[in-house]
């Protein structure tokens, strides 16, 4: 069986602590590799090693950071194929969607070679008698990531690429549960010229993610994965005086109006809701239909399409819509709220509890389930699946399909299908949730906007990519300048004050 490694000072480390977790082939249930979990000596000894590579790559200008981001860009181009096979083996995405995980990282890398740019700072001539001021954006030091297992390549590419392109050296603690591609992301850089010890790959459980909170040299942290861990996380690393950016969970409603294209609407929630195995924090988990008529009329388009669902592993091909969750306990889990959701009341209109993959009864699939009559005191409604599940929760009109999501406490992500430009315009106004689609089911922005969410779905005054991550790993420091005249004409021996 394979033996995963840490990537510390430009090398694989065997792990040294003694515990190791298995890494599943979601597919078919079997161990295929075991990753080591450091410890707190582990730790920081990667820190100590990131510390002493920081001040030398800090103080090479941005245009020469940024010429290795360029290179690092086309090796992820060169190795696109390898690294979305590695992610497929180990998530259970299909070969599209891993692709699809790469490339959208690879974009926030394209935005940070835009460094030299955004690192520009402010100046002001004569803000007094021969008094200038201007300020200057310096890197923090040595930074850490901790990142979930249902994007390996995309979400560590968002915290690693701007901090490095800002001059920090970067702690990178990525799931335990998926982790050869981050090794292989920093594999690449130091490819593309990045000097050993600026990206450290340290696996681990929570004794390595306290070990980064608890830290003092570690300036700040960057964390996606559930809320109550991005609550604890965000809590106890901003009592430590750290720089903190925390994204917790979601639960994201589509609005279907009366007005909008059915077939449009439909499709946006088959791919919206059961991509990824809806693995995905911007999943559409519930959809909110205006009117007895228009669910109706949403169902009848929906239930065809998710009978066709194709579920398999991604050595079936690219037409497998998607492929296993990443655990069997994550299956269960879902399985278990599918239950409470019958119990409870809900009308179970596509039933996938009995699904079976001939050949792969081990592997971790979930086959996809179709709730209609949801009600918000619903456990379904209320708890985040992270499954192929879809609830319909119907609303009698806008106003009630607008204070469903308004009143969640997840304000990750919306939606709203719509032919009105009125209704979408109020829609977007008055939103509390920091991402919002019109006719656009997963509005993810491009990287050079920022992606966050609101409420228990983010904690932080900074969102990921985009300027924000410019401003998140960077200090502003503000320079008075004086040069007293009069130096020019010999020594003076009096002090002339200012006008």
């Amino acid at each position: 069986m394979q033996e995963l490694t840490h990537y510390i000072g430009g090398a694989h480390v065997k792990g040294t602590s003694g515990r190791f977790a298995d890494v599943f082939n979601p597919a078919t249930g079997e161990v295929q590799a075991r990753v080591p979990l450091a410890s707190e000596a582990e730790m920081a000894n990667a820190v100590e090693i990131a510390a002493a590579a920081q001040p030398a790559w800090a103080a090479v200008n941005p245009q020469r950071r940024a010429r290795v981001l360029m290179k690092f860009v086309d090796l992820l181009n060169r190795d696109m194929d390898k690294l979305a096979e590695a992610l497929s083996r180990e998530h259970g995405k299909t070969l599209p969607d891993a692709a699809g995980d790469v490339q959208r990282g690879l974009e926030v890398v394209e935005y940070c070679i835009g460094a030299p740019q955004m690192l520009k700072g402010e100046f002001t001539d004569s803000a007094g008698p021969g008094i200038d001021m201007y300020s200057m954006r310096q890197a923090l030091g040595v930074t850490a990531g901790i990142t979930p297992f249902n994007f390996p390549a995309m979400i560590p590419m968002w915290m690693f690429a701007p901090a490095i392109a800002c001059g920090n050296a970067f702690i990178l603690k990525p799931s335990e549960r998926d982790p050869s591609v981050p090794l292989m992301l920093a594999e690449l850089l130091e490819e593309a010229g990045l000097p050993k010890g600026i990206l450290q790959v340290v696996n681990g459980d929570k004794a390595a993610v306290d070990a980064i909170i608890d830290n003092p040299v570690i300036q700040s942290i960057g964390f996606v994965g559930s809320t109550p861990i991005a609550e604890y996380i965000y809590g106890r690393g901003c009592a430590n005086g750290k720089r903190v950016q925390c994204f917790g969970g979601a639960k994201n409603h589509m609005i279907v109006m009366p007005d909008a294209d059915m077939d449009q609407a439909a499709d946006a929630l088959i791919g919206a809701g059961y991509g990824a195995a809806g693995e995905r924090c911007m999943a559409i988990s519930v959809a909110v239909p205006v009117g007895d008529e228009t669910a109706d009329r949403l169902i009848e388009k929906l239930i065809p399409r998710i009978e066709k669902l194709k579920v398999g592993p991604y050595t079936a091909g690219k037409d497998v819509d998607y492929g296993p969750v990443v655990t069997a306990a994550a299956k269960a889990n879902i399985l278990k709220l599918v239950e409470s959701g019958v119990e409870q009341g809900a009308k179970l209109v596509v039933d996938g509890r009995n699904f079976n993959l001939q050949g792969y009864e081990d592997g971790f699939f979930v086959g996809p389930h179709l709730f209609d009559h949801v009600t918000k005191d619903m456990d379904i409604y209320k708890k985040e699946i992270f499954g192929p599940v879809l609830s319909t929760v119907r609303a009698k009109d806008y106003e009630e399909a607008l204070s469903l999501a308004m009143d969640h406490e997840y304000g990750n992500g919306t939606a709203i299908f719509t032919r009105d430009g009125d209704t979408a315009r109020d829609f977007a106004s008055r939103i509390n949730i920091g991402m919002v689609g019109i006719n656009v089911p997963i509005p993810v922005p491009l990287a050079y906007h920022t992606f966050g969410g609101w409420k228990k779905s983010a904690f932080g005054d900074l969102n990921q990519h985009g300027p924000d991550a410019f401003k998140f790993y960077t200090r502003t420091k503000t320079i008075t300048s004086r040069w007293p005249s009069g130096i020019r004409e010999g020594s003076a021996f009096n002090f002339k004050p200012m006008d």
